[in-house]
């Protein structure tokens, strides 16, 4: 298991916020040198902390304002295929696979409620689903997030091995 610390979160902080931030800036802004950033990122891309950077894109903006949950009862012996099937499916941001009820949690973003009963249609049809049910999400007060756990679990961390925080 990997072990992070409070400049850690903090580097990961900035980059969150600002994800172009150069390793210069970084630096200056953590009170620490280039070298202990560049080291950090190495590290925590290569103990698979960090695992890449992505712009964040507002989907309404370009029209696809309905997103949903779609949870999924299936044959779970058929898993493997529901799932390839799920991913030929340019709806679907993302597949969880739940413990429950349903055993898949598939999220997906459409233009209309006319979309996402074609969508759902298409997804029965792949074999071994049983029975989908959708739940439509009206808004996200909390967006996916992960600093404050971060900050909670090394809270007692420390700092580095000899920088004292700033």
């Amino acid at each position: 298991m990997a072990t992070i610390d409070r400049l850690d979160v903090e580097l990961l902080s900035r980059l969150i916020a600002n994800a172009r931030a150069g390793v210069a800036e970084l630096a200056s802004d953590l009170g620490v040198s280039r070298t202990t950033v560049q080291h950090r990122l190495r590290r925590l891309e290569e103990e698979g902390i960090l695992v890449g950077f992505q712009p964040i894109i507002d989907l309404s903006v370009i029209g696809l304002g309905v997103q949903a949950l779609v949870s999924l009862e299936i044959d779970q012996r058929e898993m493997p295929t529901i799932i390839d099937g799920l991913r030929d499916l340019p709806e679907v941001l993302e597949v969880r696979i739940q413990a429950g009820r349903e055993d898949l949690l598939v999220h997906v973003a459409i233009a209309s409620l006319e979309e996402l009963q074609r969508l759902t249609a298409a997804i029965v049809l792949l074999d071994g689903v049983r029975k989908t049910t959708s739940t439509f999400t009206v808004s996200t007060p909390i967006p996916h997030r992960v600093l404050p756990l971060l900050t909670d679990v090394t809270r007692d961390a420390g700092w580095g091995r000899s920088t004292p925080a700033p």
